[in-house]
């Protein structure tokens, strides 16, 4: 059997990554949000980086220093040079990555170009929608969900989604009006756009809005979800409990007028991992190929369309040297998987899954 080629890798000693994002108009330019000192304390920085899979070479272009640490970024789905990150401040910022380093450009290339800071705990996550390109929403401790255009001062709509950390949110890839958070109360919730929301009240205990859906996922903490790219309401989510399951979420049980939503099909759930998984993505090519990365310092892809019906583990990457928190397949080239990881590593390559 042929050896597969080693990965491509890219080192930014000392800022340990919390996030990779591949630009969705250059294939081979990723975003890297990091963090000094494991994002515990001290400042973060936004790296950008060309990296290809089957080339030994990775150059880093370009970096922006931030005040706190960055725990996500995502690329602007409308001006191809623009990038969103989140940070443990609360705030978000947006960037221009063609501003040319020069004391004589203003704004200055090191400051963003626009940010906000209505969080009140740190900005965990960001997602740019593919539908409504305009729009990108965050996800905060706090457990809010905020709804932003890069063209206002202001969040256009705040959703009190958890009473506890709302760890991420993710606009749905095949509707405008969707959007899928999870949470430390072991939660997935989707809201409906279309539903007026109340205000949210003061501090982080304040009432959860109501869900058009809550699924009780797992019972600890769901760090990390995605929506399949191919089969609306079917979202994958990993946690705590060291699993990844995959949710049918049209299954809705019955309730009363004005009750809670509240169903979930468990469709199927991956096994293996041996601590905490930290983020799961679906492939961009596949409807049946999700990768996942874990604080066992690995980074796994699995297949759900085996036979017996049972996911299959086709790939274990184990060359990172610290928790793998990010992972990210290439939008242009398929099959090719980035890994980022505290050990202040990414890792760009291509599975044996095929």
């Amino acid at each position: 059997m042929q050896a597969r080629p080693p990965p491509t890798v890219l080192r930014t000693v000392p800022f340990a990554h919390y996030s990779v994002a591949w630009s969705p108009f250059h294939p081979n330019l990723i975003a890297l949000a990091s963090a000094a000192n494991f994002g515990l304390v001290g400042n973060g920085r936004l790296h950008l980086a060309s990296i290809g899979a089957m080339s030994p070479e990775a150059h880093l272009n370009k970096s922006y220093d931030t005040q706190d640490g960055l725990y996500d970024s995502a690329w602007s789905e409308i001006h191809e040079n623009q990038i969103v990150t989140a940070s443990g401040d609360g705030s978000l910022k947006l960037w221009d990555i063609t501003l040319n380093v020069s004391i004589h450009t203003y704004p200055s290339p090191d400051l963003p170009i626009r940010a906000w800071h209505e969080h009140t705990r740190e900005a965990f996550s960001v997602d740019w929608s593919n539908i409504e390109k305009e729009l990108f929403a965050s996800s905060s401790w706090d457990g809010t969900i905020k709804i932003w255009s890069p063209d206002r001062p202001s969040s256009i709509r705040t959703i009190a989604a958890h009473s506890t950390c709302a760890y991420q949110a993710l606009f749905s890839p095949h509707s405008p009006h969707h959007i899928v958070s999870c949470s430390t109360d072991g939660t997935l919730k989707i809201f409906d756009l279309r539903t007026p929301t109340p205000a949210p009240g003061s501090g982080p205990l304040a009432a959860p809005a109501p869900a058009a859906l809550t699924v009780p996922a797992q019972g600890t903490e769901v760090l990390s979800l995605d929506w399949n790219k191919y089969r609306p309401f079917t979202i994958a989510c990993g946690g705590v409990d060291r699993r990844v399951t995959i949710w049918d979420c049209r299954m809705v049980n019955s309730a009363g007028p004005g009750a809670a939503q509240v169903g979930g099909l468990l469709q199927s759930e991956m096994r293996g991992h041996e601590y905490a998984v930290r983020k799961v993505q679906w492939s961009p090519h596949h409807a049946d190929i999700i990768a996942s990365a874990s604080y066992d310092m690995t980074c796994r892809v699995w297949t759900t369309s085996a036979a017996p019906p049972q996911p299959t583990l086709r790939s274990i990457h184990d060359l990172h040297t610290e928790f793998v928190v990010g992972c990210a397949w290439s939008l242009f080239e398929e099959g090719v998987l980035a890994s980022c990881s505290w050990d202040c590593s990414v890792h760009v390559y291509r599975p044996d899954i095929m």
